[in-house]
């Protein structure tokens, strides 16, 4: 879920500039700076890219720019002339400049020009902000082809290590019927009968055939779900918890020191597969 996208323009002399970034996160969390002078349109800004990333650690940065010099300032002059005629008549003789001082100070003589939030600059903003998501979601697509052939890849391996089990299994069992054997030749009046039936039992708890079928089903559907579905980012945080879950029985189940270390390596490539899938929508 990590990107970047950038997006500014000019609009009846203001420059508009947004940035949006984004990390990591089970959900959509936003913190947005936006100018006091759009501010009765954070909801809005808000709506936008909720709806459109929908998730993670976002921020969002408004920049605006007054590129003119604007006169938001009114002098009302013919009120000002007004209040100076009156001081005259009430006063005595006295320069005009001080009667200008004074009129400048009366009510309404200058005023500020409301500058108010229009339709049309809002639409213009609007079309910035869609226009900043768009390039995000370009640099989120960059990233998720680079993405998808590194969880393939980590899923591949996995299955590669899997299939290297096999030629150890029937070695591992042979290995503890012999030790057991070689040990039990020290006792004398072993039941012989009751030695098969614990060494069957033995076995069975050992056999790790289920699990191997289990781990493959799940890694075929870990990558039937990648390949297939649209925001599967958490269905593949479960299936990858099932991946571990098989693999660790395997772990607990293999006794045999090469199964193990195959098993250590299903470990390190689940690993980055759980990280990488955190950054899948």
């Amino acid at each position: 879920m990590t990107g970047f996208g950038r997006a500014e323009d000019v609009f009846e002399g203001k420059k508009i500039t947004i940035d949006i970034k984004s990390l990591n996160s089970k959900s959509f969390d936003l913190n947005i700076k936006v100018p006091l002078r759009y501010k009765e349109k954070e909801f809005d800004i808000r709506k936008i890219l909720n709806d459109r990333i929908i998730r993670g650690k976002v921020d969002c940065y408004i920049n605006l720019e007054n590129l003119e010099e604007s006169n938001d300032v009114k002098i009302n002059k013919g009120l000002i002339d007004s209040y100076m005629t009156e001081l005259r008549n009430i006063a005595s003789d006295g320069p005009d400049f001080e009667y200008l001082k004074m009129a400048v100070r009366l009510p309404d003589a200058i005023t500020s020009r409301p500058d108010e939030l229009t339709e049309g600059e809002w639409e213009a903003l609007a079309k910035i902000v869609n226009a900043a998501v768009d390039r995000f979601e370009e640099f989120r697509k960059t990233e998720g082809k680079i993405l998808h052939e590194e969880l393939a890849r980590n899923v591949q391996n996995i299955d590669q290590y899997l299939s290297q089990v096999i030629p150890f299994e029937e070695e591992r069992i042979v290995s503890v019927r012999e030790r057991y054997q070689k040990t039990l030749k020290e006792f004398e009046n072993v039941d012989e009968t009751r030695f098969y039936q614990e060494m069957a039992y033995f076995t069975e708890k050992l056999d790790i055939s289920e699990e191997k079928v289990r781990l493959t089903q799940h890694l075929k559907y870990y990558k039937e779900v990648m390949d297939n579905e649209d925001f599967n980012g958490k269905k593949l945080g479960f299936i990858s918890q099932e991946i571990g879950r098989e693999i660790n029985t395997l772990g607990s189940k293999a006794n045999h020191a090469e199964i193990q270390k195959l098993v250590v390596k299903m470990k390190d490539d689940l690993e980055k597969i759980k990280e990488q899938t955190l950054n899948v929508l």
